[in-house]
């Protein structure tokens, strides 16, 4: 998209023990940790760092405990309806258990990881069929429309498709995830315990593009980070907390 200078850069996750979580994922997705410390863990494929192919998954020590279900979650691809099974079976021998939030009689299932973050199993799709672990990043709105458009703007991701009840933006080059923007009549009330994070190119300028965001719809957000951090705060339209990070 023209004009576009940041990027979708990781799916941050707040946890009581990033390391345990970090594990957990790195064996749901196949993923190495190609980074750890004692408040924070990076899991994403062996050659991200250079192609930035998707973007990390980052689990960071936040003390607080998770309250009502994730605005933000994970969705799963699978090849087959037996790869399907296969893969809810491993996951549930990983530590995950079955998670209910609702869904009724749906054709993927809902599963939630040792933390209790919610993440679906997909049932198999043509779009996702052998194009990796990673289907979808999904985050609940009640305007799906309207944010989705906000984001194309944060992330140069187009809008792939479009129904009443999902937007989808597409990665640029066809690579899986993708990011939905998922219709829901349940209003906003507490931090999200799972945020993204855009980055600015090499060379480009951070306050300069946090005021680009904010002329498309952002605010500025205090979530406690205090003055000495590199990144900004902000929320998009719905107030979904994302950071902008210093240029990279």
């Amino acid at each position: 998209m023209p004009g576009v200078t940041t990027r979708l850069f990781s799916v941050v996750v707040d946890a009581a023990d990033p390391a345990r979580l970090g594990r957990w994922w790195s064996a749901a997705l196949g993923w190495p940790i190609t980074y750890e410390a004692p408040d924070e863990v990076v899991v994403e494929p062996a050659d991200n760092e250079t192609t930035e192919a998707v973007p990390a998954l980052v689990f960071v020590a936040v003390p607080d405990p998770k309250v009502g279900k994730n605005r933000v979650h994970l969705d799963l691809a699978s090849d087959s309806p037996e790869h399907q099974r296969e893969q809810v079976e491993r996951l549930v021998e990983l530590g995950a258990t079955y998670a209910n939030i609702g869904q009724r009689d749906v054709p993927w299932v809902v599963l939630a990881d040792p933390e209790g973050n919610e993440l679906c199993v997909l049932e198999p799709r043509d779009r996702y069929r052998g194009r990796g672990p990673l289907a979808a990043i999904v985050v609940d709105t009640a305007d799906p429309d309207t944010v989705a458009r906000f984001w194309a703007e944060a992330t140069g991701w187009p809008i792939g498709s479009r129904s009443e009840q999902v937007v989808s933006l597409f990665r640029p080059g066809g690579l899986l995830p993708d990011l939905d923007f998922g219709r829901t009549d349940v209003p906003k009330t507490v931090k999200n315990r799972v945020h993204l994070d855009v980055a600015p190119f090499a060379g480009d300028d951070r306050d300069a593009e946090v005021d680009r965001l904010i002329a498309h719809g952002a605010r500025r957000a205090d979530v406690g980070q205090g003055p000495e951090v590199t990144w900004m705060v902000l929320a998009d339209p719905e107030g979904n907390e994302f950071c902008v990070l210093s240029p990279r």
